[in-house]
């Protein structure tokens, strides 16, 4: 036993040693990679900064041209006509720098950089025109105007083209130094990664060994409580079910003898009736109370189960409004209404007189004397539906969420008797029928319980 447990603690110790090295290698090659692209990505931030400045010296120089010219024609100082020609073989240089470095470029910025060289000697010959006019006849005027006019015309589009170029690389530098900032914070994080997370293999490894040790322990103590839990769950449902048998004899009888003197008492004063209505009343509530305890403590331990059967829907229906009908003592009207079905369900009949019997037990209770209630079946596809809708004082927003938990009640309910047991009894008994309830109310205009559930297992 303890050279198996020696070879199982140098399995874990041999695998999280090779885990930490695969780690580290991989972090290692991707770091190595982020390190060229970096790299990569500082050669092409250097370059977009040398078009950038290119382009600038490229429409200063042009500027400097315009201006020598211009002087010279208003001056005719040789040196401002030096100052054109070496303006006009600067321009040419950065142009030609500027075709050098987007060589690689996309075809947008080579089409771009081929339209401003057309620009810049379409101006530069504007340029010669002007000068040769002036040297040819210094007061043609109209003919010097009429170049300059062309000569704007082609330094506005040149300057519209080396601006949005100018702003591409703007653009291409933000995004370059922005992927150059992630590189180095992903390569900042990789290495914090790599070294937090070997030294977490590392500690998980350790503990492993050390939880080896104790699950066995602890394994045993789970079963041992488990086993004492299941017991104590199996004690709570005998001793509910010798409650539910022991009180359910005397309420029986108690509910029988009061239905004697009511048959007894039929001319007897109406407070002597109203007196027996109370004590069947109690009974019946009684009853209900223990069948809904003893459901929900059978369904927690996992000992309620779901007896599928083929079931006569309708004629349970009406026998269950007929039930409540007679032992409805509010004259409470209840109208069932159907849609004609002619199948057979597969259903639980315990658990469906449950789940229809709580419900139209609360539409009756928190139901206004003589409000109609309306028990409604039909279908929906592949399930069977059944609602419940009564003209009661409704269920508040807060409440709604809360109603399904056990002696829950709302806040609504004032002085009206009752355990809140009803409806957590009804989703049980919905959950193993593997079907859905929902709810439609309003505050003092009424409710509506809508349960679906399966027609076939």
């Amino acid at each position: 036993m303890l050279l198996m447990n020696w070879l199982k603690q140098g399995k874990w110790i041999a695998g999280g040693f090779g885990l930490t090295v695969l780690l580290m290698g991989t972090i290692s090659l991707v770091s190595y990679r982020n390190t060229l692209a970096l790299r990569q990505r500082a050669a092409e931030v250097e370059v977009t900064y040398e078009i950038i400045d290119n382009l600038a010296n490229l429409y200063a120089n042009m500027a400097v041209a315009e201006s020598g010219r211009r002087d010279y024609i208003k001056t005719g100082s040789p040196s401002e006509l030096g100052r054109h020609r070496r303006a006009i073989a600067l321009m040419q240089s950065n142009w030609q720098l500027l075709a050098k470095q987007l060589e690689n470029g996309t075809n947008f910025e080579r089409e771009m950089v081929t339209q401003i060289g057309d620009l810049m000697y379409r101006r530069i010959a504007l340029f010669n025109q002007s000068i040769a006019t002036y040297k040819s006849d210094q007061s043609d005027d109209i003919s010097q105007d009429a170049i300059t006019v062309k000569s704007v015309e082609v330094r506005d589009k040149f300057q519209n083209l080396l601006t949005y170029l100018q702003a591409s690389q703007k653009r291409n530098l933000r995004s370059s130094i922005a992927s150059s900032r992630d590189s180095i914070s992903e390569n900042s994080l990789l290495g914090l990664l790599g070294t937090f997370t070997s030294f977490g293999i590392i500690c998980g490894v350790y503990f492993l060994v050390f939880w080896q040790e104790k699950r066995r322990q602890k394994s045993e103590e789970i079963h041992r409580l488990l086993l004492q839990e299941k017991e104590l769950s199996d004690l709570k449902i005998q001793l509910f079910s010798m409650i539910s048998h022991e009180f359910r004899t005397p309420l029986t009888v108690i509910l029988s003898a009061s239905q004697l003197l009511e048959n007894g008492l039929k001319d007897a004063e109406q407070s002597s009736r109203k007196n027996l209505y109370r004590i069947q009343s109690s009974v019946k509530l009684m009853n209900q109370f223990l069948t809904d305890i003893l459901i929900l403590t059978r369904a927690e331990s996992g000992n309620l189960s779901c007896q599928l059967e083929p079931l006569d829907i309708e004629a349970f229906c009406l026998n269950l409004v007929e039930d409540f009908q007679f032992i409805n003592k509010n004259n409470t009207p209840i109208k069932f209404v159907s849609q004609g079905l002619m199948i057979r369900p597969y259903l639980d009949e315990k658990l469906l007189y449950s789940i229809l019997s709580n419900l139209l037990l609360n539409a009756i209770k928190y139901s206004p004397t003589g409000a109609g209630i309306s028990l409604i079946l039909g279908k929906d596809s592949d399930r069977i539906v059944f609602q419940v809708r009564d003209h009661g004082i409704g269920i508040a927003e807060e409440d709604r969420g809360k109603i399904y938990e056990p002696f829950y009640r709302g806040q609504n309910v004032e002085n009206i008797i009752g355990t809140g047991l009803g409806l957590a009894v009804v989703k049980k008994c919905v959950e193993l029928h593997r079907g859905e309830i929902a709810l439609d109310s309003q505050v003092d205009k009424g409710t509506s319980f809508t349960v679906k559930l399966p027609i076939s297992p």
